[in-house]
């Protein structure tokens, strides 16, 4: 299986399976003296592990990270950074009825089709399990660009939106959903306990927000920091949309509308009226916020009997019993950062490297 490893000067290789021993990620190209431990990568652990609340599995797992080379008496040497996360709680008996049929929404066709061998406990390399090594490699990414501030939320839940002029950061992780908007959050305890109790399951968006990050980064054509951005997004489990900045949303207005003008501002820098674009242009940062969202289905996983066939081409009825999310899309939200990290981290050591800046 190849196409394990995402970026270009500070690259990440993940591995390991939903039911194997330990899953983990390693970390090339990290600049060496940068201060790091596993205290600092566990609290963006702790964001993401399963068994936090009811409305997210009740997998049981403590996603300890162990950081296994890289780093000397407390610090980053420039050399690979392995990061290990244990698998303590799984149960590969739950997946016994789904060895030879295939799940409709999860990748086990497409697999089967492509090696002739798929792992079924979980999905196996396909689960969202896999993302928990793309948080501790974006933690580790974080420290690359500490100018910039990220943050992100669910903005809408179930086609139900947060609204727009009642958003308050600090209530993000005050509540399970990583919702800003606390009438919101009331809402969609509701709406997610529903689906639970009915065997069903919800979509999300999550919006993300990079502050801080200077004008320059990125490249024109082939390295775009929004085309990058775009593909690191859609490489997350479940997901199946990306926008930047206004997106779809930019289709529907006028040219005049849409123009992010600039005004003159303090030190030469231009100061702008807007940011439909979501901080950048021809592919290069303006130094404005960096605004993505990311749209995640339904979970795949669910109760509710549907048609499907197994490996022997025959009619077969699917319920996918165990333990799963009721929306993904929950537990996406600081893989959504940290994959943000990671591109923002590349391409600051990209533009470093042709500016000398």
């Amino acid at each position: 299986m190849s196409w394990n490893t995402f970026g270009r000067v500070l690259r990440f290789t993940t591995w390991g399976e939903s039911h194997g021993p330990a899953l983990g990620a390693v970390v090339d190209g990290c600049p060496p003296g940068l201060a790091i431990s596993e205290d600092f990568i566990q609290p963006f652990m702790d964001a993401r592990k399963p068994g936090t609340s009811r409305f997210t599995t009740q997998r049981r797992e403590d996603d300890i990270v162990r950081i296994l080379s890289g780093v000397f008496e407390g610090r980053t040497t420039g050399t690979p950074i392995a990061l290990h996360i244990e698998n303590t709680d799984q149960r590969s008996k739950d997946y016994s009825q789904i060895a030879r049929a295939y799940r409709p929404g999860h990748a086990d066709y497409a697999y089967d089709a492509k090696y002739g061998i798929r792992d079924y406990r979980g999905g196996g390399r396909s689960s969202a399990r896999e993302t928990a090594a793309r948080v501790a490699a974006g933690a580790v990414a974080r420290l690359v660009i500490p100018e910039v501030t990220i943050t992100a939320y669910v903005c809408e839940l179930g086609g139900d939106r947060i609204d727009a002029g009642n958003i308050d950061h600090a209530e993000i992780a005050k509540n399970p959903f990583f919702c800003p908007d606390p009438a919101a959050a009331k809402r969609w305890e509701e709406k997610v306990d529903a689906a639970r109790k009915a065997g069903s399951s919800l979509g999300a968006v999550v919006e993300c927000v990079a502050t801080g990050v200077p004008a320059g980064w990125g490249a024109p054509i082939y390295a775009k920091l929004d085309s990058d951005l775009a593909a690191a997004m859609m490489s997350i489990n479940a997901v199946k949309g990306v926008e930047i900045g206004d997106g779809f949303d930019a289709a529907r207005l006028t040219g005049e509308e849409n123009a992010d003008r600039m005004r003159p501002g303090k030190d030469g820098m231009p100061e702008y009226a807007s940011n439909h674009a979501g901080g950048t242009a021809g592919g290069i940062s303006t130094g404005q916020p960096v605004v993505c969202r990311v749209a995640f289905k339904p979970t795949s996983s669910i109760l509710t009997p549907v048609e499907s066939i197994n490996s022997a081409g025959e009619a077969v009825e699917v319920v996918t019993r165990g333990r799963h999310d009721p929306c993904v899309g929950l537990r996406g939200t600081p893989v959504v950062e940290a994959m943000m990290a990671l591109v923002l981290a590349d391409h600051k050591l990209l533009h470093r490297g042709q500016t000398g800046r």
